[in-house]
């Protein structure tokens, strides 16, 4: 098992999918896995700080494990199949030790909750983990599939260089903005 945190959540601008990068404490290898805007939220939330008024579902989650004896001692991500993580959220109740499966993002929003550790399994950073440059941003590419939780299998992006943007910018450049057609009707005779 190796040690992450949560760097950052980031959002892509022109999906607005969300994303949660872990970082391994020792490296600079990360771990992005797509996630849902909602789990997105709670993960954020809870890291900055902010009470919601009244309970999300992981702060209900933190209380019912709390009131029955539990103590939430980590979570897992272990195993990726299909790029779609696993986790495991391990409890501690009464001298025993309790895993309960789990989505990433899901088990993430508790960690941070509690301030627990997360832990990955080496095979799932091995398989999935990637190292960034100081200069590179931490976002994989899109999910190919409207899958957000779970590690969708990315897309490649394309190139885009001024070359392939040459036509994009002419048609820009032949719109004349200063005067746009009346009567807001798109029919043509």
């Amino acid at each position: 098992m190796i040690r992450v945190v949560v760097d950052s959540i980031r959002v892509s601008l022109l999906t607005q999918h969300r994303v949660v990068v872990l970082r391994e404490t020792d490296s600079k290898r990360y771990l992005p896995i797509w996630i849902g805007p909602f789990e997105a939220d709670a993960i954020a939330m809870a890291i900055q700080g902010h009470e919601p008024q009244r309970p999300m579902t992981h702060d209900l989650l933190k209380a019912v494990i709390g009131d029955l004896g539990g103590q939430i001692a980590h979570i897992l991500v272990n195993d990726i199949q299909d790029n779609t993580f696993f986790a495991r959220i391990v409890i501690e109740q009464r001298g025993r030790m309790v895993e309960v499966d789990a989505r990433p993002s899901d088990a993430i929003a508790l960690a941070v909750r509690t301030d627990v550790p997360i832990f990955v399994e080496a095979r799932v950073l091995d398989q999935a983990g990637v190292f960034f440059d100081e200069d590179e941003q931490a976002t994989p590419p899109e999910p190919q599939t409207g899958t957000l939780t779970g590690g969708s299998e990315p897309e490649s992006e394309p190139d885009l260089n001024d070359d392939s943007m040459s036509i994009f910018r002419n048609f820009i450049n032949t719109l004349d903005l200063d005067d746009p057609p009346k009567g807001g009707s798109e029919k043509s005779s």
